[in-house]
């Protein structure tokens, strides 16, 4: 209903009993008038209102201006140059007669054309309003993005350091026995560093120094110790790009070894190690 009132209070209406619209929007005001009684019931009124306002102000011509009129209408009827003529001296007749000519009232146009620009305007000033928030978004977005990464670098660098005084604790410390494993028959350029804590027997495999072959999805690399001539498994552990390259691993602990040795095993790893699949192997002294 709210809508209905807007429409009649815009003042097209006005303007549809004036005759000052175009066909489409005269076309647009019939069917609302056609579906909305209100709309219809308020053109009726304008009528009605300009049909009163034009009788309260109504000027009677004079006898003498009528006679003229109807005189020149009736002489020219059936010819239209005398008819121009006529109407040429009606025009003059009516210049003459200026003193009645001023007691006819016009009615004050409606501001319509008014609000419509200032519709246009305010229209206008809206969709700047809009593109400027949407563009404020978006630089607010490309900024919370550029924030985002730098926290990820600041992260990434913090974890690094993290790392390196882990590893520098480790080499420093006494109580951590670093042993260097080389390259086997099967991959001589291989090489790899553990950490083997003589107090609590932790080992700690140095991810980032490590050089390895590579291998397939389905296999892992297994860690295995020496003892007493038999293989015990201290775990199994993944190099290259997975995530075990971020630093330090730990294994299993044990408490003796005579040495160590890492073999390619399927994933899982093994009960016991595959000899031909061995890459790297080292003593524990």
């Amino acid at each position: 209903m709210e809508n209905i009132n807007e429409y009649i209070e815009s003042g097209i209406l006005e303007l549809y009993v004036l005759g000052q619209l175009s066909p489409e929007e005269k076309l647009q005001v019939e069917e609302m008038a056609a579906k909305h009684t209100a709309v219809k019931a308020e053109i009726k009124d304008i009528e009605r209102s300009m049909e009163l306002f034009a009788e309260e102000h109504a000027v009677e011509p004079s006898e003498y201006l009528r006679s003229k009129i109807l005189g020149s209408l009736v002489t020219n009827l059936g010819d239209d140059r005398i008819f121009t003529k006529a109407h040429t001296r009606t025009e003059e007749i009516f210049e003459d007669d200026e003193r009645e000519a001023d007691n006819i009232v016009t009615m004050p146009p409606r501001q319509i054309t008014f609000f419509k620009y200032a519709f246009a305007a305010c229209l206008t000033l809206l969709v700047i309003s809009v593109y400027g928030l949407v563009t404020m978004y978006n630089k607010l977005q490309d900024t919370n993005t550029q924030l985002t990464a730098m926290q990820l670098d600041k992260q990434k660098i913090a974890n690094e350091a993290s790392f390196k005084d882990k590893e520098l604790d480790i080499y420093r410390d006494t109580v951590y026995r670093v042993l260097r494993l080389k390259g086997t028959a099967k991959a001589p350029t291989a090489a790899m560093t553990l950490a083997w804590n003589t107090i609590n027997k932790k080992i700690i495999l140095d991810m980032k120094s490590m050089k390895l072959p590579g291998h397939d999805k389905q296999h892992q690399y297994q860690l295995w110790a020496l003892v007493g001539g038999k293989p015990v498994d201290l775990g199994v552990f993944d190099a290259g790009n997975s995530i075990d390259t971020s630093g330090m691993k730990e294994m299993k602990a044990i408490a003796v070894a005579d040495a160590f040795a890492v073999t390619i095993e399927p994933m899982g790893g093994s009960v016991n190690p595959t000899i031909t699949e061995m890459v790297v192997s080292g003593a524990s002294k």
